[in-house]
């Protein structure tokens, strides 16, 4: 049994509760009023808990959530149970975290890939391609590289929000970590014209992929 019940996790983050980080997180599309710094260092006072993780899931409280995230162990969540927690996730940084936190680092990450890939729901697709990304990164052999840049193609200017940035995500890293498919990518994300004018602040890096690839190879090669 967790040392921390469920009920004491939620009134900590209740005390926590900032009317003006809630409306920052809002506009971000998170309905929590918890600084996540703070969250941060409350999930490192209760300590790892699968156990608690799903109670504060079940909670549907989305600060109860995202704590349950920086919780949980990942090898100890089934296939099922990450399928389930993507299908309900009620937040923007929640979906952010379950792939980042949990599914990436889960030892069922292939397989979670291949059942979203084609996925009816886009947010599902959205983990898939994040999980591709991710992939491309540390294992590209394991892929048919041509045949993501096809999908990309045909996919990547009409799809959901969320869907489209995972997507674009993936083209990019093609780009920037293969040498030999850089110029395709290239040339798909100068046609398609995706993320485009997305704003970026000085001194970022745009996500826009053709700016996106150029200075990371910049940055890798110079």
């Amino acid at each position: 049994m967790p040392s921390t019940t469920v009920a004491e996790a939620l009134a900590q983050l209740a005390a926590l509760e900032d009317p003006k980080a809630r409306a920052v997180n809002e506009r971000h599309g998170d309905a929590h009023g918890v600084n996540l710094s703070q969250m941060r260092a409350l999930a490192k006072r209760i300590g790892l808990s699968t156990d608690l993780a799903r109670e504060l899931w079940e909670s549907d409280d989305v600060a109860g959530q995202l704590l349950g995230l920086l919780v949980a162990k990942p090898r100890e969540l089934s296939a099922e149970e990450i399928d389930r927690m993507l299908r309900s996730t009620r937040s923007a940084k929640a979906h952010d975290w379950l792939v980042n936190y949990i599914a990436k680092k889960s030892p069922l990450a292939g397989g979670l890939r291949e059942r979203w890939f084609d996925d009816a729901d886009p947010d599902a697709r959205a983990a898939a391609w994040s999980l591709t990304t991710a992939r491309v990164v540390k294992e590209p052999e394991s892929l048919d590289l041509d045949a993501l840049l096809d999908r990309i193609e045909r996919e990547l200017r009409d799809a959901p929000a969320r869907e489209q940035w995972a997507m674009n995500e993936t083209l990019a890293h093609i780009g920037i970590h293969d040498p030999a498919r850089r110029t395709r990518a290239l040339e798909i994300g100068e046609r398609l014209q995706v993320l485009a004018d997305y704003p970026t602040p000085p001194n970022c890096t745009s996500p826009f992929a053709p700016a996106w690839i150029a200075e990371m190879v910049r940055r890798r090669e110079g």
